[in-house]
């Protein structure tokens, strides 16, 4: 026969031993695997990116949540109301309780200020200064109609000798509106970056020195029959388009326009194919990728965003 000084076999709180947070949660699981995505985005797309961005954020408000709410105090038994309600409650919480969240807090803004910073400029350099510089290839009469120029050029003004490019350019002639008509293919094979080369004779023995506003300017007569890369054999006709080997697309072009009477280079974009020849050319253009990336198909998604953005 039980006594009066025999109470239940279990208390679910005693007096002190109730904590100021929840107990376990998927949230902080979630919180990671949206921060995971997030950073994966940065390097795959941005569709990536944004759904990291978006599970974080649903996250880590409901952990933010139950961290700041506290553990909810349990629901009163019908025969403890009453002795309840004489208990002292105007503290809604403790020292203890307001320390730790306090100290939360702060290690969050601390992290946030140390953090911030460090992403910014490990970050900010891949979308910053990406766009190419308009180069000053020196007259329109330096390439004569229907020949072949090899030019090697600085692509960044001030920048030296590491900064120099080579494109093939072919002066198509005119068009039917009396506009010139030039072919402007940059010799960097898309399999891998390396250089590709003419396929046929040139005159490297008798170069073309040109001095422009842009920097010295090297021209070259060639003959080429196709482009050829010397690392992996890549291979692509003189139009640019991939003929063999492992490259995933077309040679990469340059834009151009005619300033008083001189050719002048602008943007780099890639290119999927090209239908037609010469002035006939039709150009499947495309945003600048980097070398391996593919242009078209499904298999565009499996590659970094490029930080220069659509053109």
């Amino acid at each position: 026969m039980a006594t009066e000084d025999e109470g239940p076999a279990e208390r679910p709180h005693e007096e002190g031993g109730e904590h100021p947070f929840p107990g376990p949660t998927i949230w902080p699981a979630g919180f990671a695997v949206g921060i995971a995505l997030l950073l994966v985005g940065l390097v795959v797309n941005w569709i990536v990116f944004g759904i990291g961005g978006g599970i974080a954020i649903l996250f880590g408000y409901l952990w933010a949540r139950d961290v700041l709410g506290g553990r909810r105090a349990p629901r009163p038994r019908p025969d403890e109301a009453e002795a309840e309600e004489d208990e002292e409650l105007d503290e809604r919480y403790g020292r203890n309780a307001f320390l730790e969240r306090a100290t939360l807090g702060l290690g969050a803004l601390i992290g946030g200020v140390v953090t911030v910073p460090v992403v910014g400029f490990a970050v900010a350099p891949t979308f910053i200064g990406q766009d190419d510089e308009d180069v000053d290839l020196g007259p329109l009469s330096n390439f004569p109609e229907g020949q072949w120029r090899v030019a090697t050029f600085r692509s960044k003004a001030g920048g030296g000798d590491v900064s120099r490019v080579t494109a093939f350019i072919r002066n198509n002639g005119p068009l039917p509106t009396g506009e010139p008509s030039v072919t402007i293919i940059s010799n960097r094979c898309v399999h891998l970056g390396c250089p590709t080369q003419p396929g046929g004779p040139t005159d490297s023995d008798n170069p073309q020195q040109v001095e422009t506003d842009a920097g010295p300017v090297t021209l070259v007569a060639a003959q080429p029959s196709s482009f050829v890369c010397p690392c992996h054999g890549g291979a692509y006709d003189t139009e640019g388009n991939r003929t063999a080997g492992p490259p995933v697309r077309a040679l990469d072009r340059f834009r151009y326009s005619i300033v008083n009477g001189n050719l002048v280079l602008g943007e780099r974009y890639s290119v999927g194919k090209v239908a037609g020849a010469e002035a006939e050319a039709q150009i499947e253009a495309y945003t600048r990728l980097d070398p391996g990336q593919h242009v078209d198909g499904p298999t565009q998604w499996m590659y970094p965003v490029s930080p220069r953005g659509p053109r």
